[in-house]
C-alpha cells in the first residue's frame, strides 16, 4: 500500500498559467521524489498599468512517500 503526501505549492510567470505550473512542477522534481499528481488549486493573475503583470497558480502535489 503506497502512502502519500501533500506539498502545497505556489509559482508565477509572466508568461502563462500552464507556464507556471510547470515552473512549480520543475522545482518541485528538485526536492521531491515520486511525484504522482498535481491537484490546482486556484489561478490568479496580476495586474500592473491595467494589464496582466504575472499569472499564479497555487497547488498541491501529490508525492509517495518511500520505504
Amino acid at each position: 500500500m503506497a502512502i502519500t503526501r501533500v506539498a502545497k505549492v505556489s509559482a508565477s510567470s509572466p508568461k502563462g498559467w500552464e507556464a507556471a505550473l510547470k515552473v512549480a512542477l520543475e522545482r518541485a522534481n528538485k526536492t521531491l521524489r515520486n511525484l504522482r499528481e498535481i491537484d490546482v488549486i486556484s489561478q490568479k493573475a496580476t495586474i500592473k498599468d491595467g494589464k496582466i503583470d504575472e499569472y499564479v497558480v497555487e497547488l498541491e502535489i501529490i508525492f509517495e512517500l518511500e520505504e
